[in-house]
């Protein structure tokens, strides 16, 4: 059943098209892959169905509910987050602090109301402090959960990005190329830690230029080209596809 259904979705810049009637939907409890070249529209359809940009037309229904057009605030209420980039974090702060912060966007406290322990949310803040030490352990950070945000590694960088997310308490999880410039073992980490969120019950859509990890990760992949979907299937069509060949793998690396 499709927790998440784009229905011909459009979206025009002055004369540009950025995308052209899109249309697939996400199972609940999946993991879906959107891949493309640069410019294919990609990011442009995460902004729209986050809220940051509102559709030129088109439909965007999440969990039987119509959020066309709705407010970022309203969305993330609904249950969908984009996931946080190093640009959203707080770069002084801690780990720690940083996924307390991403609870409070969620629980009606205010964060600086929690931290300087106004009346009333002390109990509060302890919660949000053991459920985001849960957090912090699931995804092996808890050996840096005191460092500086800017004192990360790449590696732990793209995790606190993940654990963030995961603080809002979604139903789905849109990851903007969370393996970029990690390593061989941080990949491999982050595809396990990714797979294990969706078997916790969490609906995954995931934007990655990685095709090895895209192609071990998701249940389904949807390909974009010049803002229109080209392909849409298990990885190995998808991957095998000769519009998607031609677009973006090259024929050489498809067949490999």
């Amino acid at each position: 059943m499709a927790l998440l259904e784009l229905n011909e979705l459009t979206k025009n810049f002055g004369g540009l098209t950025a995308l052209n009637k899109v249309s697939f939907g996400v199972d609940e409890g999946s993991i879906t892959g959107l891949i493309g070249p640069n410019g294919s529209g990609k990011t442009t359809l995460i902004n729209v169905v986050s809220g940051f940009y509102k559709p030129t037309s088109g439909r965007i229904i999440f969990g039987g509910h119509d959020i066309t057009g709705s407010m970022m605030h309203d969305i993330a209420r609904s249950g969908i987050c984009r996931g946080f980039q190093l640009t959203n974090v707080f770069r002084e702060f801690s780990v720690l602090d940083n996924v307390r912060a991403a609870f409070y966007l969620h629980t009606g406290v205010g964060f600086w109301g929690a931290a300087f322990h106004s009346g009333g949310v002390a109990a509060k803040e302890k919660e949000v402090t053991r459920k985001a030490m849960e957090i912090i352990d699931f995804l092996q950070l808890s050996e840096v959960k005191d460092d500086l945000a800017m004192n990360l590694p790449h590696g732990s960088e793209r995790l606190l990005g993940l654990a963030m997310t995961l603080a809002t308490g979604a139903k789905m999880l849109m990851l903007d190329e969370p393996a970029t410039g990690m390593n061989l073992t941080e990949c491999a980490l982050m595809m396990d830690k990714i797979k294990e969120i969706r078997n916790r019950g969490k609906t995954v859509l995931v934007i990655e230029h990685n095709m090895r990890f895209i192609s071990g990760l998701c249940d389904r992949i949807v390909a974009l080209d010049f803002g229109q979907k080209i392909c849409e299937g298990v990885p190995a069509e998808v991957l095998r596809d000769p519009k998607v060949c031609e677009a973006y793998l090259g024929l050489e690396t498809a067949s490999a």
